[in-house]
């Protein structure tokens, strides 16, 4: 009867003895496996009823059940078959056989439906692990606990650790244990663990994972909790390596801050250069024939072409800064700034700043980076005014700078290199200067390389014409008068002047006939300021002792003091401000007190 059963049986159904043989197989199984046409007495091991590699452990526990003579259900098993491996559920029991032996009941189900549902979460499993793999960023998923569930291929391209290294244990401690300072990083600190505690998504801009050579990889990153139901299961880590984004943005800053530099110094050349070509274009360009000026112009021509400094002497208003500009414009320099530094007019508190430049919050004031006048002029030519104005104590900076063509800006410890061609002009003696301990010999010979000695304009009377109508032709254009000439009179009273402004003054005394004249003829009567002495007890006999129509040197610097005492007293003994002596004369005030000096003339009591 029970082997009927097992005949017709459509399920799967088969019996075992106590050597774990298949005794009986059902119809429904003979049919799965294709065993229809074989000997139904023919023993069948149980080996052909489930995959080979679940036999061993299945075996051991079929073995336990007829042991202890219990059953067991639900048992995960691969029923292999004609189409294909099927998975399914196996229940067992123990039971009499004939003889009185102990044998196995089997009862195995199976899903054909189940299969496919496995097999499309597999294929579903396979997907999502390859559109995970695909992404360009790191992915963790994270338990509860904070130990990694998975992690994708990006995770070891970022930072080197294989994911299997990973699974199981807590990210923190493998690469975010310490901060970019190398400070510990306390794991009760990571935004990474707070999404676990508060449910929150968590977003780091900048921070650093370590990679598994030890170094830091910059890294941004989303740590975004995982919920069923109400509950937080763990959290999902979604990381991007920013190196390269923090590569362009240094080279942006850096690019940025070049840049503000650039605009910077561009600023400054624009306000020297436009401040320089006002100055310039008052004396127009070395305009002359004389032959003091000619011999003046081929040492110009001479030094241009060299790399030496040059020291341009001569009094002051005679075109010492025109001189520079010359020399610089026929030099291999002249594509680069020609860059004014008048020495008399900087503070010596002021003196490294305005040299050198300075940084933002070297001292009270500086409110931002500035560059010095010496940066301005690298690969071109600076031009020291009245270099012996510089004080004593700040002329050995200058020296140094000069020397090692380098030199450290107010505040700051980079050393800025510069390559400037030095052009200086004093109306000083500077060799008497460096006699008297005022000046520096060794800054006196490294700037005198090429001494230029400018006449002064009473040594070039045949230019003093030329000069005066192109002062003249300037100034009604600028004043927008119609244009004006020069009588052969008045160009005669002007090489009569002894001129002690020099070019200077005589610019002045055009621009003023231009004022005051109400027509067409400039009134040079009414511009001339009268130099005839006005003290009897110091003005010597200015005839010559044997009838000639000139004096000695003597004579003239007598007849030079009245007429500087007769401009004093005009001013009431002013020397500055625009009503001064040296406003009225048209020449520095430092240069009147240089030559009130000379001249031993003082204010009276």
């Amino acid at each position: 009867m029970v082997e009927g059963l097992f005949q017709q049986a459509p399920t799967l159904l088969a019996m075992l003895n106590e050597q774990l043989d298949c005794c009986y197989l059902s119809q429904g199984w003979r049919i799965r496996l294709g065993l229809l046409n074989v000997n139904e007495e023919q023993s069948i091991s149980m080996a052909a009823l489930f995959l080979l590699d679940e036999t061993v452990s299945l075996e051991r526990k079929l073995r336990e059940s007829l042991g202890d003579n219990e059953s067991m259900q639900d048992i995960p098993v691969s029923l292999p078959g004609e189409n294909g491996n099927t998975q399914g559920l196996l229940s067992v029991w123990p039971v009499r056989l004939e003889g009185g032996s102990t044998g196995l009941c089997l009862s195995a189900t199976c899903n054909t439906g189940l299969d496919r549902a496995l097999d499309k979460l597999r294929h579903l499993r396979t997907m999502h692990e390859l559109i995970l793999n695909a992404a360009g960023e790191g992915i963790y998923g994270l338990d509860r606990n904070g130990k990694a569930t998975f992690g994708n291929a990006a995770t070891m391209e970022i930072l080197g650790w294989k994911p299997e290294e990973v699974i199981g244990k807590k990210v923190h401690d493998i690469h975010h244990h310490s901060h970019p300072n190398g400070s510990p990083y306390p794991h009760t600190d990571c935004p990474i663990y707070a999404a676990l505690r508060d449910g929150e998504v968590h977003r780091v801009d900048e921070e650093v994972f370590w990679h598994v050579d030890g170094s830091p990889v910059p890294i941004e990153y989303t740590s975004t909790p995982i919920r069923e139901g109400n509950e937080i299961q763990g959290a999902v880590v979604i990381f991007r390596d920013i190196s390269r984004r923090k590569e362009i943005e240094s080279q942006r800053e850096a690019a940025f801050q070049e840049i503000k530099k650039l605009k910077e110094q561009l600023e400054q050349e624009r306000d020297y250069l436009r401040d320089e070509i006002k100055t310039g274009s008052d004396f127009g360009d070395i305009i002359g024939v004389s032959a003091a000026l000619q011999r003046t112009m081929a040492q110009i021509d001479a030094a241009a072409v060299t790399p030496a400094n040059v020291l341009v002497l001569g009094e002051s208003g005679v075109g010492k800064e025109m001189v520079a500009r010359a020399i610089h414009d026929r030099s291999e320099r002249a594509d680069k700034p020609l860059v004014k530094i008048n020495c008399a007019s900087i503070p010596n508190e002021l003196f490294e700043s305005e040299f050198f430049g300075h940084v933002k919050g070297a001292f009270t004031g500086a409110h931002r980076d500035r560059v010095g006048r010496l940066q301005l002029a690298d690969g071109g030519t600076v031009f020291l005014d009245e270099v012996g104005e510089i004080p004593r104590d700040l002329q050995s900076k200058l020296l140094r700078a000069l020397q090692e063509r380098e030199f450290e800006r107010v505040g700051d410890d980079w050393t800025v290199r510069v390559d400037v061609r030095v052009v200086a002009a004093t109306n000083r003696d500077l060799e008497a200067e460096v006699r008297a301990g005022r000046f520096r010999e060794d800054l006196y010979y490294r700037l005198s390389v090429f001494p230029i000695a400018v006449p002064p304009l009473r040594d070039r009377c045949e230019d003093i014409g030329p000069l005066a109508e192109h002062f003249l032709a300037r100034t009604c254009a600028d004043l927008g008068r119609d244009q004006m000439r020069l009588s052969q009179q008045q160009v005669r009273q002007l090489n009569g002047h002894r001129w002690p402004g020099n070019i200077r003054e005589l610019r002045n005394v055009i621009e003023r006939a231009v004022i005051l004249s109400a027509g067409n003829r400039a009134r040079l009567d009414l511009a001339m300021l009268d130099d005839a002495p006005t003290q009897p007890d110091t003005t010597p006999d200015l005839a010559g002792a044997d009838g000639t129509d000139f004096i000695t040197d003597a004579g003239m610097r007598a007849r030079e003091k009245a007429n500087l005492i007769a401009a004093l007293r005009h001013a009431n003994w002013r020397v500055w401000g625009p009503d001064g002596t040296a406003g009225l004369l048209g020449i520095k005030p430092s240069t009147l007190t240089y030559r009130m000096k000379v001249l031993g003339i003082t204010k009276p009591a």
